[in-house]
């Protein structure tokens, strides 16, 4: 095809502009209308809307978690709709780096025991229950054809530092803050105990699957998940922390 005249170009090149414009415009007015409430978004598509643990998630559920847990109220009155069963505890500082602030301690999930209470930061607590709803039970019922009705975790608020298994490191664990969750095992509704020490490896086996899906789900809503494939520090459990902002899944 012979390159076109640089009038027609010219004209092409207008539309584009023209188009371009047009569309911006209506993006804008759009805007304008939703910021003066004329135009009313599902809060489910409204990134301004705090989050509701119980719509499932969509593409601003990530932006609306990090924006309830980075507020101490906020975080509160979300964990507050979202069945697990808790109550606040005083700040608390117990030594250099360890301590807690808005912290809950939390005696059960929404669907599931958890054994002993844990102290944990809202935050943690938060991202637990999505991680509950959204990832956990939706594994169990898609590998297991069963749900979770409880957990055994290795605990949770501890002051100590990171443990890599290759000596001291003098940086304070998530734990330190009560940012952390250690989970080692699962009971199911059919009665099922599954253990990540020992069916992790059974790779063929439903259990495992089921394992795969739950920490793999823990990786969209706490900021750092480790497991067995990790180190043999962590071979029998599941690490789930938040405030690490370094986003780590392994």
């Amino acid at each position: 095809m012979p390159p076109l005249p640089s009038t027609s170009r010219t004209r092409q090149h207008g539309r584009v502009r023209v188009g371009w414009a047009i569309v911006l415009a209506m993006l804008v007015g759009l805007m304008w209308a939703w910021r003066a409430g004329h135009l009313a978004l599902p809060p489910e598509h409204d990134p301004w809307a705090p989050l509701d643990v119980a719509v499932e998630p969509n593409w601003l559920t990530a932006t609306k978690l990090r924006r309830a847990k980075g507020d101490a109220a906020a975080c509160l009155a979300a964990l507050a709709q979202t069945g697990v069963r808790f109550e606040p505890v005083p700040d608390r500082v117990t030594a250099p780096g360890c301590g807690f602030e808005n912290a809950v301690r939390v005696r059960a999930g929404d669907s599931l025991s958890i054994g002993a209470p844990v102290v944990l930061s809202c935050r943690a607590a938060l991202s637990f229950a999505m991680w509950e709803r959204h990832a956990l039970q939706p594994a169990a019922r898609e590998r297991l054809k069963s749900s979770v009705t409880a957990i055994d975790h290795l605990g949770s608020y501890a002051c100590r530092d990171v443990n890599t298994g290759d000596g001291p490191t003098d940086r304070r664990s998530r734990h330190a803050t009560a940012d952390a969750i250690d989970i080692s095992g699962f009971t199911t509704a059919d009665k099922r105990r599954i253990n990540v020490r020992r069916d992790w490896l059974r790779t063929s086996t439903s259990e495992a699957q089921f394992l795969r899906g739950a920490h793999d789900g823990a990786c969209r809503y706490f900021d750092g998940v480790l497991g067995p494939d990790y180190n043999a520090v962590h071979a029998d459990h599941f690490h789930l922390e938040t405030g690490g902002g370094w986003g780590l899944c392994r």
